[in-house]
């Protein structure tokens, strides 16, 4: 009981951080205004976080989050490719609507200077279970090509998400993400029907 007291210490925190960076943007939200949102304490906070900058490898966090509550909301039954459409679908808005792009872009310059963890790689998270999870099972229902290994598939869709997402940040949010996603998602989906 007290690991999942603590996860969910920890999720507090880290929602109610990235809550904050997008309001108040990430210089002007102070650790005690996360302390405050997220109705922890210092001591908690500095449990999980050395610092405020800490923070910014937390957004897998959100993102594994997300991808798990639209998991329990699918039906069993969902085709592969419309799973992972609708997927993408709903992380994107959500960080169309509530991840700024400048803390984005902080995400993915930190990813590339780090000697440390590699927090959107670590094949652990929730979201590469998931995903290998839902290609696995499209595969066995003859949804996904075979011919190709499931591992394979995971690292290209990975790839082609963080793509889309580094080209957002690159052209500062000029476009809706969710929208893009929309329009290319099935077209790289496409290569992994079955021939």
């Amino acid at each position: 009981m007290a690991k999942k007291n603590g996860r969910n210490t920890r999720q507090k925190i880290v929602s109610a951080a990235w809550k904050l960076f997008y309001e108040q943007g990430y210089d002007d939200t102070t650790i005690d205004d996360i302390v405050f949102e997220s109705g922890t304490s210092k001591g908690s906070f500095y449990h999980y976080f050395k610092s405020k900058d800490a923070l910014l490898g937390s957004l897998n966090i959100l993102f594994d989050d997300k991808y798990e509550e639209l998991q329990q909301t699918m039906d069993p039954d969902t085709n592969a490719v419309e799973k992972l459409t609708f997927m993408t679908h709903e992380l994107f808005k959500m960080i169309d609507t509530s991840v700024s792009v400048e803390l984005l872009a902080r995400l993915f310059s930190s990813q590339l200077v780090t000697h440390g963890e590699k927090h959107l790689l670590d094949r652990k998270r929730t979201y590469f279970k998931i995903l290998n999870q839902t290609i696995r099972l499209g595969q066995e229902r003859g949804e996904l090509r075979s011919d190709i290994s499931a591992n394979q598939i995971v690292n290209d869709y990975a790839m082609f998400e963080r793509a889309l997402l580094y080209d957002w940040c690159l052209v500062d949010g000029e476009y809706s993400l969710v929208q893009n996603s929309d329009r290319m998602m099935p077209l790289f989906l496409h290569a992994y029907l079955p021939q």
